[in-house]
């Protein structure tokens, strides 16, 4: 106990940190940390998955996913409320793509992290 009580536990060298750099408040804490739970979900992350090789209705993600309706739009929902998808509409079909470059981005970048 008496060695530990010797040491010099000062932190005696400075250098910038990202967060003294990229100041982050607290609510934009909060929105990224909403963000990534969204990332969390399997079903939405082959949602996003799908929509990054093309734009797709909701019939036709449920095709692909072997899911209901109801279910996809659920998860779509969600997917609006992130901004990571958009929509448009043709006649009564709506279709689905990625938000933006950003989401593709996301989704590269995860999966070259997890193959790796």
């Amino acid at each position: 106990m008496e060695k530990y009580n010797q040491i010099n536990r000062e932190h005696t060298h400075s250098h910038s940190t990202p967060i003294e750099e990229y100041p982050i408040g607290e609510e934009t804490l909060y929105n990224l940390a909403e963000l990534f739970k969204v990332f969390g979900d399997p079903t939405r992350i082959r949602i996003l998955y799908a929509l990054s090789a093309q734009e797709l209705c909701v019939q036709d993600i449920a095709d692909t996913l072997s899911m209901t309706q109801s279910a996809i739009s659920h998860q779509l929902r969600i997917l609006k409320q992130m901004s990571l998808v958009k929509y448009r509409r043709d006649g009564k079909t709506v279709y689905y793509s990625l938000a933006d470059d950003h989401v593709s981005t996301i989704m590269k970048q995860g999966l070259e992290h997890v193959c790796e």
